[in-house]
């Protein structure tokens, strides 16, 4: 991969993670778990702040694995978010756990795109919902996040007030030159 385009879609996929980070940083205590929409025929809680931060960070992390065979998230969390009819999970996930997996998958985000070759970004990826490339699933993947944080935003912009301005890179790319 050349270095222009892994630098590129870090300072985009960066951007997206930091403007989930900061809704997350931004959301009040008594909207984390307050039914923000009608959930239709789901439990209220799929409508509330932490599952759709959850959801987002879960889907973003397995992702970045590039197959659902073998992926675990990490202790606190479970591997109920792939059961489309399942249950949510068994509690409501604190900002604090939310932030810090938040920032491994930062870290794990960089890290994948800093070391994608070519032959990685060509390996073929399967889904119940169909096959890519992994390159593609980082896109993809990237638009997730963004769409999510996006939503978020907009939510805490009608409860709260103004969000400040749209991120359009990351913030401390990292990222080798």
């Amino acid at each position: 991969m050349i270095d222009l385009w892994k630098q590129s879609l870090w300072q985009q996929f960066g951007a997206a993670i930091d403007y989930l980070a900061h809704n997350v940083s931004t959301c009040p205590d008594a909207l984390w778990r307050a039914e923000l929409w009608e959930s239709g025929d789901k439990q209220p809680e799929f409508a509330q702040f932490w599952y759709v931060v959850y959801h987002t960070l879960f889907w973003l992390d397995l992702y970045l694995t590039g197959a659902e065979e073998g992926f675990l998230p990490p202790p606190t969390f479970t591997l109920i978010e792939q059961d489309d009819d399942g249950p949510l999970p068994e509690r409501v996930y604190t900002k604090a756990e939310l932030q810090a997996y938040l920032r491994d998958c930062r870290q794990k985000c960089q890290a994948t795109i800093e070391s994608l070759t070519d032959e990685m970004a060509q390996r073929q990826c399967s889904f119940p919902w169909g096959t890519c490339s992994f390159l593609e699933l980082l896109v993809y993947n990237l638009r997730h996040v963004h769409g999510h944080a996006s939503q978020l935003n907009m939510l805490l912009g009608q409860r709260v007030g103004p969000q400040p301005s749209y991120v359009t890179q990351v913030r401390h790319s990292g990222m080798a030159s």
